[in-house]
């Protein structure tokens, strides 16, 4: 995914094929997307079964795993985003070299 824009996110969704928490974990990241980053994203949806390749070499352990590459520093978000709340004040904080909680 390239250097982006000063503060633009950069997002991969690692997905184990078509199941039911697969659709709620990217409708869930959609959504937060759509209501706290508008215009400001790039959402990638790797399904693991089939790019286990990137799995691997990104060391995905369970599905779904949020990434967030850019803006540095990466942070990982594991399980079924449902309770996400504040989940940009967070990433906007860790970008800004405060502590993540």
């Amino acid at each position: 995914m390239g250097t982006g824009r000063e503060g633009r996110y950069f997002l991969r969704l690692y997905v184990a094929g078509a199941t039911a928490r697969s659709r709620q974990a990217l409708r869930r990241v959609y959504q937060l997307c759509e209501e706290h980053q508008k215009g400001n994203y790039e959402l990638e949806v790797i399904d693991v079964y089939q790019q286990p390749e990137l799995a691997r070499d990104n060391q995905i352990v369970a599905t779904p795993t949020l990434v967030k590459r850019l803006p540095l520093p990466v942070r990982r978000f594991i399980g079924n985003l449902a309770n996400t709340s504040g989940l940009f004040e967070v990433l906007d904080a860790a970008a800004g070299g405060a502590k993540a909680t």
